[in-house]
């Protein structure tokens, strides 16, 4: 504890540069910029460092390469494997933002930036944990990984999705996962709620925009949809409700966000200085975002959609559409009695002085692919930050949470890797 306390400014230094990486996602910039840092940072602490390209997933391109960096330290004997795994890819920056989005700013205890909260100083706090262990027990017995994976934003496709296909993520090479998401430092993350992403599309007749009735508006079409979604299903989602600890509390039912929308013409370049052609729109698509419960399945989300679509082809005069399913995520939850949750609970407890909250994530974040594809199920999501400020303008972590979190990581290092006196008889 007071080796990670003299870690203080190296947390806020390292929290600060990885921010200052504008790792944005779309498109995915500076990817092997952050992972080239860490190799740097962690080989300097005896880590072996791979560094692994995600070759052929959704988004990796030569300009956009989607690269992974998976670091690996081996104690002085056999023992099972703790492993950090962060996501370094950050959202866009949006509007509202009074402070530097990639600064760094340190502002009495807190740090400024896009992912400051979603997550690098996640990812900060669990390399001074490490480092701080490591120091203090060079001969302890077993492994400890640190991964930085590109595009959770986006699915985790090009991170951590690849890296279990390759078998990074296998129980027999990994035993226990802790991923550093903002859940809270007194809280423990079992799990989280399902998602269905989906593509709708309306259709209509192009025409004169000054002759309307020659034509057929696909938006207005989408104008019937959205009613309907309106009327109908946000009702019902809103009736229905969760066993899972979900938070925050309006999290505990089902819910849906329009992602966007379009219809009619393309917007142009904002160098555009000319107007708008007279068109009638003939496609107008929404994005809809779908989260679900446990106590929901797949066909009942997507067939509810596309049954209130198909009542209105049969109700709406030259109503047509398509539906495409863009991503399909099931809901995953660690057991509570599983290893990783109980020897963190109690990390918590002696570290805060308090028992933990058992939560679920309200979205989805990387232990999907740990759970389905990698097949370890004792995977939970713990860190510093506080959830509700992921994607906001003004995004920051606190430097006392970060190094509560990172005695909370060493405390559980300590419990799954040093070797325990025999019992007196």
């Amino acid at each position: 504890m007071a080796r990670i306390d003299a870690k203080r400014d190296d947390l806020i230094s390292l929290t600060q540069a990885l921010i200052r990486i504008p790792t944005l996602n779309p498109p995915g910039d500076c990817y092997r910029e952050i992972c080239e840092f860490l190799d740097t940072r962690l080989k300097e602490h005896g880590f072996e460092t791979e560094l692994v390209r995600a070759t052929g997933t959704p988004g990796d391109s030569d300009r956009y390469p989607r690269w992974n960096i998976v670091a690996r330290r081996e104690g002085a004997g056999a023992g099972d494997c703790v492993h950090f795994n962060s996501h370094t890819d950050v959202v866009e920056i949006g509007r509202g933002w009074t402070r530097d989005p990639f600064g760094g700013e340190i502002d009495g205890d807190l740090i400024y930036g896009r992912g400051a909260c979603d997550m690098k100083g996640g990812l900060a706090t669990s390399i001074i944990a490490a480092e701080a262990f490591i120091e203090v027990y060079p001969d302890f017995q077993g492994a400890i990984e640190i991964s930085g994976t590109a595009d959770e934003e986006s699915g985790g496709y090009g991170g951590v999705a690849y890296l279990a296909e390759q078998g990074f993520f296998s129980p027999q090479r990994v035993q226990h996962v802790i991923i550093p998401e903002p859940l809270h430092k007194d809280r423990i993350c079992l799990g989280h709620r399902g998602g269905w992403w989906a593509e709708i599309e309306t259709f209509g007749e192009i025409a004169h925009g000054c002759m309307p009735f020659l034509g057929d508006c696909a938006v207005r079409h989408m104008g019937a949809v959205l009613e309907r979604f309106e009327t109908d299903l946000y009702p019902a989602m809103a009736a229905r409700r969760t066993d899972m600890p979900v938070i925050p509390e309006g999290a505990r039912q089902s819910t849906m966000n329009i992602n966007s929308i379009h219809g009619g013409q393309p917007e142009q370049a904002d160098d555009y200085t000319g107007l708008p052609s007279h068109c009638v729109p003939d496609s107008c698509r929404i994005v809809i975002d779908r989260r679900y419960l446990a106590e929901e399945n797949h066909a009942q989300v997507s067939g509810e959609v596309e049954a209130l679509l198909k009542d209105l082809a049969e109700n709406r005069s030259n109503f047509r559409f398509a539906m495409r399913e863009l991503n399909h995520v099931a809901p995953s939850m660690t057991d509570r009695t599983a290893p990783v949750v109980t020897t963190v609970g109690k990390s918590v407890q002696a570290v805060l002085g308090k028992a933990p909250d058992l939560v679920a994530s309200p979205g989805t974040y990387d232990q999907k692919h740990i759970d389905r594809i990698g097949k370890l199920k004792n995977c939970i999501a713990y860190g510093p930050g506080i959830l509700e400020l992921a994607h906001k303008p003004d995004e920051y972590i606190g430097v006392q949470d970060m190094l509560d979190s990172a005695k909370v990581m060493a405390h559980t290092l300590a419990q799954l890797l040093l070797p325990r006196e025999a019992p007196r008889t």
